[in-house]
């Protein structure tokens, strides 16, 4: 999975926000097969592989419900590393009787599901990049049908779901943004992302060394939308890993350059996109 380990910079963890930590991570780990690395009273690490963490829980001090029509969230991906382990989960999901969305975005085929808070997940797997079509600098996406009898023919039923691989990483982000001009000059000029996808125009995918993407941002919540409470369930942060220390250096001088908030305190490196999301800059 070159995409998502060094030398290309990744989305390495994402931290959300609940309103009821233990009902969570019963969720993560009884429904979706996840493991704790460390956890307090009010927050929990989750991991599949058992040394890195992938996916934080965080729950506030006076938390309150997600809130509607504000910037944030839209969905973490969880990226599976084979079309077996999609298979198994889909026949996983129906078995503990779980509700989800799916599509073939014809560079991956994913599901989509919610957590007790509200919290969307996507989980995919991705096609082979060379089955990857690109028009010039854009991939081709879509939002088509999933073929669950062609995938299910995947299935291994005499090895079935025993929780997330080891294998497993944060796939990608999906944040509502409240416009596209700033965010696309945040992430392109001040992250060093690449557009490799323009979704009309309401929608723009962005990505390290030509994946189709590690970050998406969508006005679908409104053109101004308001970031939402501090204390509201939904995105606390994510974090970016970069390959060395060189490279989030230049990160950072090209996010002051363009006026973007950068806060640096003993090797933590903290960036806020025009829409209030918060991004944790990582070597």
């Amino acid at each position: 999975m070159g995409f998502h380990s060094k030398p290309t910079t990744f989305v390495g963890n994402v931290k959300i926000k609940v309103e009821k930590l233990d009902r969570s991570i019963q969720f993560y780990k009884d429904i979706l097969g996840f493991n704790i690395l460390e956890q307090t009273t009010s927050t929990a690490k989750l991991t599949t592989d058992g040394k890195t963490s992938i996916l934080s829980l965080e729950q506030p001090e006076n938390v309150i419900p997600k809130q509607g029509r504000t910037t944030g969230l839209y969905h973490f991906a969880i990226l599976l590393p084979t079309e077996i382990d999609l298979a198994n989960i889909v026949i996983h999901l129906v078995n503990k009787g779980i509700r989800f969305g799916s599509s073939d975005h014809l560079v991956s085929e994913a599901l989509y599901l919610h957590d007790p808070d509200g919290n969307e997940i996507e989980i995919y797997r991705d096609r082979a990049p060379f089955e990857w079509k690109w028009n010039n600098a854009e991939v081709a996406m879509a939002v088509d049908p999933l073929n669950f009898e062609n995938l299910l023919k995947s299935s291994t039923p005499d090895r079935p779901w025993q929780g997330m691989p080891a294998e497993t990483v944060m796939g990608h982000i999906h944040l509502h943004v409240s416009e596209l001009p700033k965010t696309e000059e945040f992430y392109v000029k001040g992250l060093g992302m690449d557009v490799v996808n323009r979704f009309g125009s309401q929608a723009l995918f962005l990505s390290y060394g030509k994946y189709h993407h590690h970050v998406g941002v969508n006005t679908w919540n409104g053109v101004g939308a308001k970031a939402p409470a501090k204390n509201s369930v939904g995105l606390q942060s994510f974090t970016l890993i970069f390959d060395n220390e060189e490279a989030r250096k230049q990160a950072v001088t090209n996010l002051k350059q363009i006026g973007a908030e950068v806060v640096e305190e003993n090797n933590h490196v903290i960036t806020i996109d025009p829409s209030g999301n918060t991004i944790e800059l990582a070597v």
